[in-house]
């Protein structure tokens, strides 16, 4: 008899010998109670950028889109205020310069 729905990936006897069983996660695969701020951040990169970038330009190459989401993430990190309450207005790289500047370490 097969097991019931859900239940395989989490078995035991389906792994090799050795191997733990993966904690399981509460809310499941692409819920934001599973990992909100990936989620979010997926969110963003759709909307800002995939959504425009595909509406403005044909990509002759995984090397063009490539170019041009590394020229966003650039932005999203270093010149665009982020909302969350967490960030309250800053930039990514705010809290990074932040973070060294109170632990006493120079970046690299």
């Amino acid at each position: 008899m097969p097991p019931r729905k859900g239940t395989a990936p989490y078995s035991s006897r389906h792994l090799p010998p050795g191997e733990a069983r993966p904690a399981r996660l509460r809310g499941g695969v692409a819920q934001p109670q599973t990992n909100g701020f990936v989620e979010r951040f997926n969110r963003t990169l759709l909307d800002e950028f995939f959504r425009k970038a595909f509406r403005e330009k044909f990509y002759e190459s995984v090397e063009g889109l490539q170019k041009d989401l590394d020229k966003y993430l650039r932005f999203y990190n270093t010149e665009r205020p982020h909302q969350g309450y967490r960030n309250m207005g800053k930039r990514p790289i705010d809290t990074v310069e932040a973070f060294v500047k109170s632990s006493g370490k120079k970046p690299n």
